[in-house]
């Protein structure tokens, strides 16, 4: 996500964002935006991630810039991409390029932290999410059906599949999946499905579930040697130390920038107890179950907090 503006004289001559993968980048976009590329000699191009100085999918955008003869370049936050890492900004002060780095920086980070959080910490993007009662039950201590138990109101249900739309992946519990055989998509708000991913150490989850259906790519984490097979792949780990350790390591090597941890109260707290998480996304509703399962801890007090009707929704951040 990244965003570039071009000055002249105080104004505006141009600007461009980079729109997908594969596609021109911001700098791009904002040179070619630009009616008079005179001007672009007596200019400066504000942008929030260092230009790139490699050939990828698209030429570097450092040698357009150079090549346009922009003097002043202005970069919000340098690119831990290995490719680019600081080769961008030398190539620009190379070339003469009057440059300045660190401008905003806080902000163009948050717009890229999952990128980023993938590319220095070599795992994903950790967002914890779960709906707890007034007295801070997760799910009732036992039910009569098997279905899920709606804590939330049918708003925050939404936000949530809006999230999961936005989001790599999404990551739940062997029980989880027993207690409410849940889906793990986004039926609720238009766009993707999230890469499914389920912790199940014995392989006691029946095939017949949701989670097993062909329609979303599925990886299954147990202890049980296995064969991958529509659209569904196994992955071993040892259950007995470093959990979330090992699963970072495996969403990395499956490419997942981002994901949301849902449940269950276990799976939650393991990434909670080895400091593997980014953000918690905790609703509280109006319901009371007098006995239940526990919600997770965290010591942490929250950043934010907001009304979703009669619901509480507060963020966390793990700085």
């Amino acid at each position: 996500m990244v965003g570039s503006v071009i000055v002249h004289n105080n104004n505006i001559i141009g600007e461009g964002w980079h729109t997908k993968a594969g596609k021109p980048h911001a700098e791009v976009n904002a040179i070619a935006s630009v009616k008079d590329k005179q001007l672009l000699k007596e200019a400066t191009i504000y942008v929030s991630l260092e230009p790139c100085s490699h050939f990828g999918k698209t030429p570097p955008c450092s040698d357009l810039i150079i090549k346009e003869g922009i003097p002043n370049v202005v970069i919000g936050t340098v690119d831990p991409f290995s490719e680019v890492a600081g080769r961008g900004i030398k190539k620009l002060i190379e070339a003469g390029c009057n440059v300045t780095v660190g401008v905003l920086e806080d902000e163009c980070n948050d717009l890229n932290s999952r990128f980023f959080t993938y590319h220095t910490q070599k795992r994903p993007y950790i967002i914890l999410k779960w709906a707890q009662t007034k007295e801070g039950f997760l799910a009732p201590e036992s039910k009569d059906e098997v279905a899920p138990v709606w804590i939330s109101n049918t708003y925050a249900k939404q936000l949530v599949h809006k999230w999961r739309s936005i989001e790599d992946a999404i990551l739940v519990g062997t029980n989880t999946v027993l207690a409410d055989n849940p889906s793990l998509t986004t039926r609720e708000w238009a766009g993707k499905n999230p890469t499914r991913i389920v912790l199940d150490k014995s392989l006691r989850i029946p095939t017949h579930t949701e989670i097993y259906n062909k329609d979303v790519k599925t990886i299954i984490i147990t202890e049980k040697e296995t064969g991958n097979k529509n659209n569904i792949y196994f992955e071993n780990i040892d259950f007995t130390n470093n959990v979330a350790k090992q699963i970072c390591s495996i969403l990395y090597k499956h490419g997942i920038q981002s994901i949301i941890i849902e449940g269950g109260a276990q799976t939650l707290q393991t990434f909670i107890n080895e400091n593997l998480w980014d953000e918690a996304r905790v609703f509280t509703g109006n319901t009371i179950f007098e006995k239940g399962i526990k919600a997770p801890h965290i010591n942490k007090p929250f950043t934010q907090q907001k009304q979703i009707l009669d619901n509480q929704l507060h963020i966390y951040k793990n700085k």
